[in-house]
């Protein structure tokens, strides 16, 4: 009960900070969309997308680590997050967004730096430990049990500054260790602090499992022992490569030691894992890692989509989809389409809405600004009705209205569309048929917020050409399938 009471005491002084709820409602939103039964696409593509440095991670690793197989042009997330795999990009998202997350919370603290710089290396090496591994979600999974081992000292540094002092001097003065001199002065562990932030995000328990420390005897499954390795080793190296007398006195025998404990569990030769570890030593692999976030971070908006002309970031969507079996899953396809419009024309929002029984069109997915509030709120009849929405669905190709705010446009508008896209400056309706039917109507939109624009002739047959394929999947989708999106 004391413990309990502590942590949550902890808990409420670090929310007290805007920062931190913050960061705990997109792990748990990325935990939760890696968990849905359904595979829901598009809830863990709009948590990348919310980050131009994750979205970039994201499209550099599928077309890096799927190069050979999918020739290296994956150019949406949703596309990316087919052929990763919902747990390999969920837990690439998890592990940036900690990593992000503690880069931001104390950026001019030489103490925070130095632990953050400690996680990020460790991070390189269990990585570079993983590297070869199969199963790429495995890999991506052990560097989050690796970086989580480490966040519960990352959270006292960040937050606690007055205890994180107090430790230190307790270390200085007591000659104890930083995790018995942590549990002297608050009463817990940065163990369990961070068993706790896991607990509190809803990590999957194989996550919690992975975190544990490394017993060769202990009777664990064989995956967790696996798990348990990789972050007891990654730890560990760091520490070693991290000390402040790294270069002074060679850490080859401490190296050597740890292969030796952990080279059975990794199933690597304790010879590979001195002279990787070594390597890493040598090229700072650490501080790459940092350097990296950083760079993206501070030259987002000079290389955000910069040269490339929206008709072929359009064009190169429609490849996705062409190369996509008509029996492919609708909810994917949709959030590869919606995602394409989004991206090659920097619309604030997309939404899709699709025609289900009785005759009538709800919202099943979208990206962009506030589209999870919007869409259980759409929809509309397919009775006709005098507005643009009815002359869309009645038409073969897509409709671009310039100027939603135009006296005789807002008579054309129907109410629901007012009260929801008030901030709409333009947008284009783009109709998906089979057998000349009408099954969905794809949406995007600029706000006020962005500068005016028209789309060119050239774009608008690029979008119909994209509805016109987005047809042979509705085509061959079983009616239960379009009814439950």
């Amino acid at each position: 009960m004391v413990k309990a009471a502590l942590l949550d005491k902890l808990w409420a002084q670090m929310s007290e900070r805007g920062d931190f709820p913050m960061l705990s409602q997109s792990l748990r939103t990325t935990v939760a969309a890696m968990k849905n039964d359904d595979l829901d696409f598009s809830a863990l593509v709009q948590v990348v997308l919310s980050d131009f440095a994750l979205t970039q991670k994201v499209l550099r690793l599928a077309n890096s680590a799927m190069y050979m197989a999918f020739g290296g042009n994956i150019t949406t997330v949703t596309r990316a997050l087919m052929v990763l795999g919902m747990d390999a990009v969920g837990h690439l998202v998890v592990g940036l967004k900690l990593v992000d997350h503690f880069h931001q919370s104390a950026p001019h603290r030489i103490d925070a730096k130095l632990e953050l710089n400690r996680t990020l290396l460790s991070g390189s090496v269990a990585r570079k430990l993983t590297s070869d591994t199969a199963d790429l979600g495995a890999g991506e999974e052990a560097v989050v049990c690796t970086l989580m081992r480490q966040v519960g000292k990352l959270l006292v540094v960040c937050y606690l500054e007055a205890e994180w002092d107090t430790i230190r001097r307790k270390v200085e003065s007591d000659g104890l260790d930083e995790a018995a001199a942590c549990n002297a002065v608050l009463g817990v562990t940065f163990d369990e602090i961070g068993l706790e932030a896991a607990s509190r995000w809803r990590l999957p328990e194989q996550i919690r499992a992975g975190m544990g420390r490394y017993e060769p005897e202990a009777n664990e499954p064989q995956h967790v022992q696996w798990l348990r390795a990789v972050t007891n080793f990654s730890a560990d190296v760091a520490d070693v490569l991290s000390a402040s007398d790294v270069h002074a006195q060679a850490p080859e025998m401490e190296l050597a030691a740890l292969a030796q404990r952990y080279g059975d569990a990794l199933a690597i030769a304790p010879e590979a894992l001195v002279s990787m570890s070594t390597a890493l030593a040598r090229e700072e692999a650490g501080m790459g890692v940092m350097r990296e976030i950083v760079e993206l971070r501070a030259s987002a908006d000079a290389i955000a989509r910069a040269g490339v002309a929206p008709e072929a970031r359009i064009a190169a969507g429609l490849e996705d989809l062409r190369a996509l079996p008509s029996e492919n899953a609708l909810a994917p396809v949709l959030a590869l389409a919606s995602e394409t419009v989004l991206a090659g024309l920097g619309f604030a929002r997309t939404i899709v809405f699709v025609r289900q029984a009785p005759g009538l069109f709800k919202s099943r997915l979208g990206f962009g600004r506030d589209v999870e509030k919007l869409l259980p709120t759409l929809s509309f009849n397919e009775a006709f009705e005098p507005d643009v929405f009815h002359l869309a669905i009645a038409n073969s190709i897509g409709i671009f209205i310039e100027n939603a705010h135009d006296p005789k446009m807002l008579a054309r508008l129907p109410a629901w569309f007012r009260d929801a896209f008030s901030d709409a400056r333009s947008f284009v309706l783009l109709p998906v048929t089979v057998d000349q039917s009408t099954v969905a109507l794809l949406y995007g939109d600029w706000s006020h917020a962005q500068e005016p624009r028209k789309i060119s002739q050239v774009e608008m047959s690029a979008l119909n050409e994209l509805a016109r394929e987005l047809g042979r999947f509705f085509a061959h989708a079983p009616a239960q399938e379009v009814e439950t999106l």
